[in-house]
């Protein structure tokens, strides 16, 4: 792996740290102002809201930018944006449509940053899928620990020194990011496309997805995973507690069930692609997702239920290393900001759906049965998409980038050495 990435996955391996601690942190805080369920609510959908109002237009300006810039500014912005609410809750002057302000904000920052890495990568990487692979399998894995398992918990004990302290903790990690991103080697930069209107070139990224049976069948599993997984999230604590006899505790063991096996499905992703291939591959943690769904609404105690949710976390961070990593190998340089966050916009939009089944579907009829829907809605999905991300398709597509792919990797190589060469 080049120099540049161990840089990469620090400030990644920092901001996911922080990320979760504002994630705890934020609607803790709103509770100790209000107990509105609708309040909450507006404070946690503010920060999913940057990504249905502006995905494809944040992807195209990504395109015009320098990624490397464009990380390392978010960056900044987003720790400068934390001592503002930081500072109110200091002098006792917090409020929901503060926090809600902030959520948004800080969200469309990370619509900015998470779009420009995803861009920037495979420019860093060269485009090789075999480096893709491995780095995205790092990348998540390492995200799955620091926002899944240590920064909810930091994020809940720092919130106990003071309602300022974890805002001010997540402030350092994105400052700290930024000065590790900051120092990431340069990429040759996609040469510019002729000058057209933003919202045209956001329609030609969205187009491109959309036109092509690989790129789409790539982002219709995030997006139909989305409407399944909110479906059973929506219903996961009262269905434990009713079915199951789980309690507060019971349940948090449940979810980190989930995330060990998501940390899984994380590690063996490559190998999994190179046995199996990647279309294959992609094709069979999809089913597994769905069977292991499936068993979850039929456990007959919390164990299996346990083993089910770890079994469709593997199955879920395989996913989240493959498909990402086939899609920044084939994609062109100039259009990867539009594609990746085309993709991540249907993913979001499709979410609210979810939990409005899930919910709509455990008021009319059981608890189990948005579980078996989600199921169903899964494996439905895997045989719909099966084809569309053939080995066969995906062989072909990776032969298409072949050529590109090798004149960016010589590029790139190029000046990764030259930056390094600058700083020695």
């Amino acid at each position: 792996m080049p120099t540049g990435f161990g840089r990469l996955w620090a400030a990644q391996t920092v901001s996911s740290l922080g990320d979760g601690v504002s994630h705890a942190a934020l609607p803790l805080l709103a509770l100790t102002l209000t107990r509105d369920p609708m309040a909450l609510a507006v404070v946690t959908a503010a920060g999913t809201l940057p990504w249905l109002l502006f995905g494809v237009l944040g992807g195209a300006l990504v395109d015009r930018w320098d990624r490397r810039r464009t990380m390392w500014v978010m960056d900044v912005a987003r720790a400068v944006l934390l001592a503002i609410p930081a500072l109110a809750a200091a002098l006792d002057a917090l409020s929901i449509p503060l926090l809600a302000a902030v959520a948004f904000l800080l969200g469309l920052g990370r619509l900015f940053f998470d779009t420009a890495a995803t861009a920037y990568l495979p420019d860093l990487l060269g485009r090789d899928p075999g480096l893709l692979e491995r780095a995205n399998s790092r990348l998540r894995g390492t995200q799955t620990a620091m926002s899944g398992f240590a920064g909810p918990p930091a994020g809940s004990a720092l919130l106990a020194l003071g309602r300022a302290v974890p805002l001010l903790a997540d402030a350092v990690s994105f400052t700290l990011s930024a000065l590790l991103v900051r120092t990431l080697p340069a990429v040759p930069r996609p040469a510019p496309e002729a000058r057209e209107s933003l919202l045209r070139q956001a329609r030609a990224g969205a187009s491109y997805v959309f036109r092509d049976r690989l790129l789409l069948g790539l982002a219709l599993r995030p997006a139909v995973g989305n409407v399944a997984f909110l479906a059973v999230e929506t219903v996961l604590a009262l269905f434990a507690h009713e079915r199951l006899g789980i309690d507060t505790y019971g349940f948090g063991l449940l979810l980190t069930a989930e995330a060990t096996g998501g940390l899984l499905g994380a590690a063996i992703a490559s190998r999994l692609g190179r046995l199996l291939g990647t279309g294959t591959a992609l094709t069979c943690t999809a089913a597994v997702e769905g069977l292991a769904i499936l068993g979850l609404a039929a456990a007959p105690n919390p164990y299996a239920a346990g083993l089910a949710l770890a079994v469709c976390g593997a199955g879920m961070g395989a996913t989240m290393v493959l498909g990402p990593s086939l899609r920044q190998a084939v994609v062109p340089a100039h259009l990867m900001g539009r594609v990746a966050s085309t993709s991540r916009m249907l993913a979001m939009c499709a979410a609210p759906l979810g939990a409005f089944l899930g919910g709509r579907l455990a008021g009319a009829h059981d608890i189990r049965t948005p579980l078996y829907a989600a199921a169903g809605l899964l494996l439905a999905m895997t045989a719909v998409t099966a084809s569309m991300t053939s080995n066969r398709r995906v062989e072909a597509a990776l032969r298409a980038a072949a050529p590109a792919g090798g004149a960016e990797r010589e590029a790139s190589g190029e000046a990764a050495r030259e930056s390094t060469s600058e700083v020695a």
